[in-house]
């Protein structure tokens, strides 16, 4: 038998992408509800996907070995 592959965290993998220069990109929270209270601009600027700390990026990298 030939040696066992990873397997890819199903749940990182549906929250996180990689760049093609291989950062790590997340959405950022707060677009789930409670949309009315917030402005416009806020909406807007929580709409955009934000790279993953450093610190925390070393520990996702090993939750999607293929990516």
């Amino acid at each position: 038998m030939g040696k066992n592959k990873m397997k890819t965290k199903k749940a990182a993998s549906k929250r996180l992408k990689v760049t093609g220069s291989g950062k790590l990109m997340h959405r950022q929270t707060g677009q789930g509800h409670l949309l009315s209270k917030k402005s416009r601009r806020r909406k807007r600027r929580l709409s955009a996907d934000k790279e993953v700390a450093s610190g925390d990026a070393k520990h996702v990298a090993d939750l999607l070995p293929y990516e």
